[in-house]
């Protein structure tokens, strides 16, 4: 348990710190006593699983965030650690190591005269494609945009749309995707 506790101490004190807030105002925020606070911080305490959702919840993350292993400040991915798939001669990567809930953010590789059909997304999703290198013509729902190096479309991403690369060099292109929420 002393290594949770460890790890505990160091994660409040790192995520209080990230947000810019002294132990006086977190511990306000929480409901709980400033020295029971600094316990927690220093490794000394030993809280309650009440005590502990009240500091999960003053410090917007889970408590299982608190228990874990401290992650690092930064990590480093090569290109080729990132998901990456091909469609048609369309190259498609990932450009996030880990999904964020409701969005999607891909980067598109399409050589000289390259299509893709887009796969309609549910119901109430935007999406924003902005074209990096070469040009891109998106036809979405009956229309057409081409788009020079700089250009953004959005769209609603439930309806049929699709990609070409309409000249004679590689086009680059990134596609942000935020979902709709999901109802239940």
């Amino acid at each position: 348990m002393s290594g949770e506790r460890d790890h505990l101490a160091d994660n409040i004190k790192a995520v209080r710190e990230a947000r810019g807030l002294s132990q006086q105002q977190i511990a306000k925020a929480a409901g709980i006593p400033r020295a029971t606070w600094t316990h927690l911080e220093s490794g000394a305490a030993n809280p309650t699983l009440a005590v502990l959702v009240k500091v999960a919840n003053a410090l917007q993350v889970r408590v299982d965030e608190l228990l874990a292993a401290p992650r690092l400040s930064a990590r480093h991915l090569r290109a080729s650690e990132l998901p990456a798939r091909a469609k048609g001669h369309v190259a498609i990567r990932k450009l996030l190591p880990e999904p964020l809930p409701g969005l999607d953010i891909e980067r598109m590789t399409l050589p000289p005269g390259a299509r893709m059909a887009g796969v309609p997304h549910t119901p109430g999703t935007r999406e924003y494609l902005t074209c990096e290198r070469g040009a891109i013509e998106l036809a979405v729902a009956g229309e057409r945009y081409t788009l020079a190096e700089g250009d953004v479309v959005t769209f609603r991403g439930d309806q049929r749309h699709g990609y070409h690369n309409p000249t004679a060099q590689t086009a680059v292109a990134y596609s942000v995707i935020a979902f709709a929420p999901v109802t239940s």
